[in-house]
């Protein structure tokens, strides 16, 4: 929706932006000297868990998600909060709790925020990170050749309309959480630390893996090939789906995308399903060389994070991607 508003407004001319929206990419980045530019990103949402120490720091996990997928380094929060006037306050105290526990872990100081009254409570954090000029990583860029490597598994969308229904099981949820509050820092500092000749770079999150797929397809004008035994999956995202379990933003993002996207008559109905499940704070998509997929994965892996390979950069194709 912001994007179509956006899309119709007159665009600023300012040479210092080096990443607006123009690709929807991941956060805005703003050169301020020769070696420093701003990361700029804004992200929150209403709560998908019951506990609310637990809710902040997803909130956190998430909003903080954006600057690590630029390459970025967080420095800077300020917290959003829409709370109801008469709900207990102890629970927003919790919240907050919750959201700063991760911005500690993350180094990134929290230094005000804004706060309205509101019958649905939302939570989540604008952020500024740094980084220098000529080391961003955008969604822009990927090159024939390249592999498509990926952080985390798929299936927070499907799990957390279980948990709002009241029948995910305890191990599924679990799973999910674990997923959901642990910071993209470690594969960030992974990818950037390495050197490893890493082309395009997003988080996936609210549109999907097809969706976050397809934007960094159309940016670089190039096609992918996403192998559907390699897409790792969360305990119980499959049976969620089975199950019917799917959220309406899972629904909206296969009514959007998946006109652009072919699959072999192999690839089982809930895989194709979970390619288009909204995450939150979910991993890093890595368009990176042949020669330094194997290197990188293994620096990923020395650090806890299980990187796997799902797929590789083609030429501009149609359709944009093919599943097999």
């Amino acid at each position: 929706m912001l994007d179509k508003v956006l899309g119709k407004l007159a665009r600023q001319h300012d040479a210092n932006v080096l990443v607006g929206f123009d690709h929807a990419d991941d956060a805005g980045v703003y050169q301020l000297t020769p070696d420093t530019a701003l990361v700029q990103t804004v992200d929150f949402f209403t709560p998908i868990v019951d506990d609310p120490y637990i809710f902040g720091q997803i909130a956190a996990t998430n909003s903080l998600s954006d600057v690590y997928a630029m390459g970025g380094k967080p420095l800077t929060a300020l917290a959003l909060v829409c709370f109801p006037d008469k709900a207990d306050i102890e629970i927003l105290e919790k919240i907050l709790a919750g959201g700063l526990s991760k911005m500690i872990e993350a180094n990134c100081t929290v230094v005000g925020g804004h706060s309205i009254r509101d019958e649905e409570t939302k939570f989540g954090y604008s952020v500024t990170g740094v980084i220098h000029p000529k080391k961003v990583l955008a969604n822009e860029g990927a090159k024939p050749g390249d592999r498509l490597l990926f952080t985390k598994s798929l299936g927070t969308g499907v799990i957390s309309t279980a948990i709002k229904k009241g029948v995910a099981q305890q191990a599924w949820i679990d799973a999910a959480v674990k997923s959901m509050t642990t910071l993209n820092k470690s594969a960030a500092e992974g990818i950037v630390n390495s050197q490893a000749d890493v082309h395009a770079l997003t988080d996936v999150t609210g549109f999907g893996l097809i969706g976050h797929a397809r934007e960094m397809a159309l940016a670089s004008n190039v096609g992918l090939i996403l192998h559907s035994k390699s897409i790792p999956a969360l305990d119980g995202a499959l049976d969620c789906i089975r199950a019917n379990y799917i959220p309406g933003g899972l629904k909206a993002n296969r009514d959007f995308a998946e006109c652009m996207v072919s699959y072999d008559p192999s690839v089982p109905e809930e895989i194709r399903t979970l390619l288009y499940d909204p995450q939150t704070a979910g991993g890093l998509l890595i368009s990176v060389t042949a020669e330094a997929a194997r290197a990188l994965l293994q620096t990923l892996h020395a650090a806890q994070v299980p990187a796997a390979e799902i797929g590789e950069v083609i030429s501009h194709t149609k359709p944009l991607i093919c599943i097999r």
